[in-house]
């Protein structure tokens, strides 16, 4: 009888734990957006990014090695769940970013689900410039 309960209740965890994850988006495969290109004096994105909440999104950041580059957005990394960023093959899975840095040409894969709606954006730090940043309006 206990293994009739214990094969019940393994069931059940499973069935929860996939609705849970279905909920969060996992289960969909990731929408693949354009890639933001990080090149000395060109503009990083050609139109805003028009995203949904609880979609799964892949975002690649590619650098052309013109310039040292970072790109940064506080906001918009608060406001998503990031599931992983693939550097050369390494995947991470942190609890936060703020920005990601290239010293060389590279790419580097961010996955993530948008949380909150709004407009967020992510810019080349210091630059005040509108072609230095990508904007994300996430609508609910």
């Amino acid at each position: 009888m206990s293994i009739i309960r214990t094969t019940a209740a393994a069931a059940i965890a499973m069935a929860l734990a996939g609705s849970a994850a279905a909920q969060s988006g996992l289960l969909t495969r990731e929408i693949d957006l354009e890639p933001i290109t990080l090149a000395s004096g060109q503009p990083l994105a050609e139109a805003p990014y028009e995203l949904e909440a609880g979609k799964h999104y892949m975002l690649a950041i590619e650098a052309d090695g013109s310039a040292e580059l970072a790109i940064g957005g506080a906001e918009f990394f608060r406001n998503v769940w990031i599931n992983e960023v693939v550097i050369n093959d390494i995947e991470v899975r942190p609890l936060g970013l703020d920005s990601l840095e290239f010293d060389a040409a590279g790419r580097a894969e961010i996955t993530f689900i948008p949380i909150r709606p709004g407009q967020f954006e992510l810019r080349i730090p210091g630059t005040t410039g509108e072609t230095q940043r990508a904007v994300f309006n996430v609508s609910g």
